[in-house]
């Protein structure tokens, strides 16, 4: 397939067959990854690779996403990492600034762009993969199950395999409602979400799977009705990002 029919057909995966994914598959995907574009080129991510069966299984449990894991031909931990920069800087005498949320909005940027470059090149491969934002249900025994230092925190897991059957892939919202030309308009949206809503009931409604009855802003407005995960503020600060 051709780089945009790739982007067009992701759809998460969360089963796959249990064949393993080889080191050099692995090492080929990093490298690819790490050509993604990083602000000033700091790099401010590591991925630990969980092949540790224990370990693979603890963080299915923590992330309360264990069915994936068991099936994955790969298991991955994208993590912020300040801890090399910091490195970086005592070379020459150094204390480098990572407390601040500038970085931080850096670091997150950074693991994001490195990630998707990853996901990228696993489906031109023909795998499949599911990123885990339940990697931040517990960080802190995350953190502690790998070693995790000071200015390095987990921001998601992912599964990647060979998938048992192919999802359909979900509708995204309209062009118009997230292209604004010069200026930001909102008067734009109760429409075109009228409209969204009534695609995503008819998808609902007749995928292969998991139908249900619900629509986009009813989704989001009971998932947005209470903070999330209110531990990580805490819990980033425990790891030195405090937000100054």
């Amino acid at each position: 397939m051709s780089v945009k029919e790739v982007l067009r057909s992701h759809s998460s995966v969360r089963k796959y067959t249990g064949e393993q994914i080889s080191k050099e598959t692995v090492i080929d995907l990093i490298q690819t990854a790490q050509m993604a574009a990083s602000s000033h080129f700091v790099q401010a991510y590591s991925v630990i690779w969980v092949t540790d069966e224990e370990k693979k299984q603890k963080l299915g449990e923590l992330s309360k996403n264990d069915f994936q894991f068991k099936t994955a031909g790969a298991s991955f931990l994208f993590c912020v990492d300040f801890k090399r920069l910091q490195m970086a800087g005592q070379k020459h005498g150094v204390d480098i600034v990572a407390d601040s949320a500038e970085n931080l909005l850096v670091g997150v940027a950074d693991v994001g762009i490195f990630a998707q470059n990853f996901v990228i090149a696993a489906e031109a491969e023909g795998y499949g993969i599911c990123y885990i934002g339940g990697a931040r249900n517990n960080p802190t025994e995350i953190s502690e199950l790998f070693n995790l230092p000071d200015y390095v925190f987990p921001l998601f897991a992912m599964t990647i395999g060979t998938p048992t059957k192919r999802n359909e892939t979900k509708p995204r919202l309209p062009v118009g409602a997230i292209l604004h030309e010069n200026s930001y308009d909102s008067a734009i949206y109760n429409d075109l979400l009228d409209e969204y809503d009534s695609i995503m009931e008819n998808y609902y409604a007749s995928r292969s799977s998991n139908q249900k009855v619900s629509n986009w802003t009813k989704q989001m407005a009971d998932f947005l009705v209470e903070q999330r995960r209110p531990h990580i503020k805490e819990f980033l600060a425990s790891k030195g990002f405090s937000w100054k």
